[in-house]
């Protein structure tokens, strides 16, 4: 793992080399070991390649980066993991490639000079890279199939930026930032980020999860496109139990494929399902390796997983790992995370976690493995109720379409209406989804938000939705699932993961993430996904039978590294107003309002959302970066 950033500008050397080593040391955390450079000059223009180090894979001076191929041609950074590097790299090696290093860097670079962006799809990993061709003067970058590792990039004129993060990417420009106002609106009215390519940064973007890009240095010009994206055609039926077993051997290999490290790890484990079922998977692939364990635990409180993260430590003869946090810590804490994670983020949740990987460092541990992606591709969260109805309709079984809606709605935190909503909202207008939210007392534009302002700057005030896939009949569910990995959502808890460990130099790795456990489990039948009766993660919870407790597979509810928010914010009352209060001078954001609504809630006049959290996230955040 590592911070990767760029520059290709029409500039003098020198003011280039001063950008350079800003940006670098912006993401010394995500590369405490080594920071380096590579400079071209072509005619007046000026390419620099910059690289920060965390030695995980290779830990010698042969697998430094910035890394040239053997005749000079290409030249790489690289952020990320090749998880299948040696399987690659005897392939190539048949082929006649020879190798100065063992790093899955060398694999990289030597698999893009042999197969070029054929590579891509051949790679089992988390990646952010950029190559460089000499012969061709063109940058090749791409980023992994779901955007586990980042990439960010400003183009402008004759000059094209990148970095692993934001304000690196800041770094490397002439120009100060801009708010992206429809982003802006977005998170803290809708609570919705990191939806697609923009940022908080109207001139900063991300590079869209399975896309590649080329950037010609003769011509300014940049291209980018798609290089995977998810199946949801169904194959040909099996049976339920082969589909569990293939799913166990898949998540056994994929296990197995990233505990490849040549330095100390361990795991993140929270009691539930997906995390459980990682640390399962690496007791049964290494039955005599001491497993570290870290986890978040909400001490006194109903939101509390204590008891599941004993269970799993017990079944696997795990050494456990544990903190629990007070109000004043995450107070004390809050500017760093914030500025760790480089734009707001939905809830305290991601202090939880920030603290867990902070413990896995304090411990030792420079890498850990993680259970994200498992609701996405198995069907979790709540089950997907309208997709799944809808789909049960296109095939025209009414009947089994309301047993799932009675069914699903018996389960605990779900009302059977909410089920019968989501189906109605499959077959719903935009215009008329609109006003069946603002008939529920919804509003798009709340009173401390000055609508006219924003309306002026062109920004869209209406309650954000994707509409429902017009194409995929009766597989309504698993398109829907197909689009979360790239939609609001993951991209959002990639960004958390990717941050927080980061933050503290630790190397997050996500087993469930591979294109061939998508390509497995979004081409199965829906009702192996989310069974009849409604119950969420059905293949997985029989795959994992003997690899984790009963009780975790039997369990009917969803937490995850949940915090006792309401407590501890209101608990927190005089120091979250004196956040609000800061002047940020923005003319859309009635600070007053939203002090009095701050207030109502408070005085219990006012129920508690998430909404409190995101005005303080973005207040603390734009300060930060705008304010002063």
């Amino acid at each position: 793992m590592c911070g990767i950033a760029g520059l290709a500008l029409s500039d003098t050397t020198e003011f280039a080399a001063e950008r350079m080593q800003r940006s670098l040391q912006l993401l010394k955390r995500r590369g405490p070991d080594r920071s380096s450079t590579f400079q071209f000059q072509w005619c007046e223009k000026t390419l620099m390649l910059g690289h920060t180090r965390l030695s995980v894979i290779d830990l010698t001076e042969a697998a430094a980066q910035p890394m040239n191929s053997p005749d000079d041609r290409f030249t790489l950074v690289f952020n990320g993991e090749i998880y299948n590097y040696k399987e690659l790299r005897s392939e190539l090696t048949a082929a006649g490639r020879r190798f100065r290093s063992a790093s899955d860097t060398e694999v990289l670079l030597q698999a893009w000079a042999h197969w070029g962006e054929a590579a891509l799809t051949r790679f089992v990993g988390m990646f952010a890279f950029v190559i460089f061709d000499r012969e061709t003067s063109t940058l090749y970058g791409a980023r992994d199939a779901f955007g586990i590792k980042p990439f960010y990039y400003s183009a402008s004129g004759a000059s094209f930026v990148f970095a692993s993060e934001i304000p690196a990417v800041q770094a490397l420009r002439s120009t100060a930032p801009k708010l992206d106002l429809q982003t802006s609106y977005d998170y803290l009215v809708h609570g919705n980020y990191d939806a697609g390519e923009r940022t908080f940064f109207s001139d900063v973007l991300a590079l869209p999860a399975g896309h590649q890009f080329t950037y010609d240095l003769r011509s300014n010009v940049l291209q980018i496109k798609p290089w995977w994206a998810p199946k949801i055609t169904l194959v040909e039926p099996i049976a339920f139990s082969d589909a569990a077993d293939g799913l166990r051997n898949h998540l056994l290999n994929s296990v197995r494929l990233h505990l490849r490290s040549d330095v100390p790890l361990g795991a993140a484990l929270s009691g539930g399902l997906d995390s459980s079922a990682i640390v399962g998977c690496m007791r049964h692939l290494e039955p005599d390796v001491p497993i570290h364990t870290f986890s978040f635990i909400a001490s006194g409180s109903a939101v509390s997983e204590e008891c599941w993260v004993d269970q799993v430590n017990t079944q696997v003869g795990a050494v456990a790992h544990k903190v629990s946090i007070a109000p004043s810590e995450l107070a004390a804490d809050l500017d760093d995370m914030i500025a760790a994670l480089g734009e707001p983020f939905g809830s305290t949740s991601i202090y939880a976690q920030y603290r867990v990987f902070k413990l896995a460092r304090e411990h030792g541990m420079t890498v850990t493995l993680d259970g994200q992606g498992a609701d996405e591709l198995c069907g979790g969260y709540v089950g997907y109720p309208g997709p799944r109805v809808r789909s049960l309709l296109d095939g025209g079984h009414w009947l089994g379409a309301l047993s799932f809606l009675g069914k699903w709605g018996r389960w605990p935190g779900r009302a059977g209406l909410d089920g019968l909503k989501a189906a109605v909202a499959e077959y719903t207008s935009d215009a008329a989804y609109q006003a069946l939210r603002r008939m529920n007392g919804a509003s798009a534009s709340p009173s401390w938000i000055d609508a006219h302002v924003l309306a002026d700057a062109g920004v869209t005030l209406r309650f954000p939705r994707e509409l429902p896939s017009q194409t995929a009949s009766e597989r309504r569910m698993v398109a829907e699932l197909a689009r979360s990995l790239h939609g609001v959502g993951l991209p959002g808890l990639l960004r958390h993961g990717d941050r927080n460990s980061m933050r503290f130099s630790v190397e997050s790795r996500v087993p469930f993430l591979t294109t061939e456990l998508a390509d497995f489990l979004l081409t199965l039948p829906e009702e192996y996904l989310v069974s009849p009766q409604g119950e969420t993660k059905h293949l997985l919870r029989r795959a994992m039978r003997g690899l984790v407790p009963d009780e975790i597979l039997n369990r009917r509810d969803k937490i995850g590294f949940a915090t006792p928010e309401q407590a501890w914010l209101l608990q927190m009352a005089p120091q979250v107003r004196e956040w609000l209060r800061y002047p940020l001078n923005l003319p859309f954001l009635r600070q007053n309002e939203v002090l009095k609504a701050f207030d109502q809630v408070v005085a219990g006049q006012r129920p508690f959302s998430w909404q409190v959290w995101r005005w303080i996230n973005f207040t603390r955040w734009y300060a930060q970066h705008f304010a002063g």
